[in-house]
């Protein structure tokens, strides 16, 4: 994986947060293969069909990923109905993260996700909150209005396991070392040497290999 700020399976590096302004950028030129997109060898089957698939794996417990998440979330929004991000939590052989893979799908089956989703990854990070795992997860959750009961079933699910483990299945077919990590149509792996390269390459790529699927208004 070409982005070198990335959590690695083996450590983590010092991230350089810029401001990531690609809403501002002008049109772009096509991304070309070995600078701004290597391919996935072999390629994967989008699971969504008729639309331009955009998998991000992350981890709520990635110091990085956090950083990200303001930007990808706001490119989310401005993707057009043809174009979708699918977010995949992984765990990169940590257990605590994996107990964060249960919970962002947990979260998502009770309806809390979009209203919790930056604030869970602010608690790890920004108040230094250790939330590893089910007992300390659940009692933050439920202080932010989830119901505990619910939440609690949901996490221990067998469709939330279920998930769980088919993201983990995903990261190795993925081939997924580093993250953030992001691929397009299950083959175009966007590279970057910072997380604002990153996205900014992203947004290139999907406008290359689905010109119908640029940012709306580009």
């Amino acid at each position: 994986m070409k982005l070198n700020l990335s959590v690695k399976a083996g450590g983590v590096f010092a991230v350089i947060a810029g401001a990531l302004l690609i809403w501002a950028l002008p049109a772009m030129s096509q991304a070309v293969e070995g600078k701004q997109y290597t391919l996935l060898n072999p390629p994967q089957t989008p699971e969504i069909p008729g639309k331009t698939e955009i998998i991000e794996f992350f981890s709520y417990g990635c110091p990085h990923c956090w950083h990200f998440h303001p930007f990808i979330d706001k490119w989310t929004a401005e993707l057009p109905p043809n174009a979708i991000i699918v977010r995949v939590p992984v765990s990169l052989g940590r257990p605590q993260w994996g107990q964060l893979s249960r919970a962002f799908y947990a979260l998502q089956a009770t309806g809390d996700l979009k209203r919790l989703d930056g604030a869970l990854f602010d608690a790890i990070h920004k108040e230094q909150q250790q939330l590893f795992n089910e007992s300390n997860i659940t009692a933050w959750v439920v202080a932010h209005g989830v119901d505990a009961a619910k939440f609690t079933e949901a996490f221990n699910s067998f469709a939330v396991s279920t998930k769980a483990a088919h993201a983990e299945e995903l990261s190795r077919t993925y081939q997924v070392d580093g993250i953030p990590k992001i691929v397009v149509g299950g083959k175009y792996v966007v590279q970057g040497n910072t997380l604002e390269e990153l996205l900014v390459n992203a947004q290139q790529v999907v406008a290359t290999v689905a010109p119908t699927a640029a940012v709306k208004g580009k």
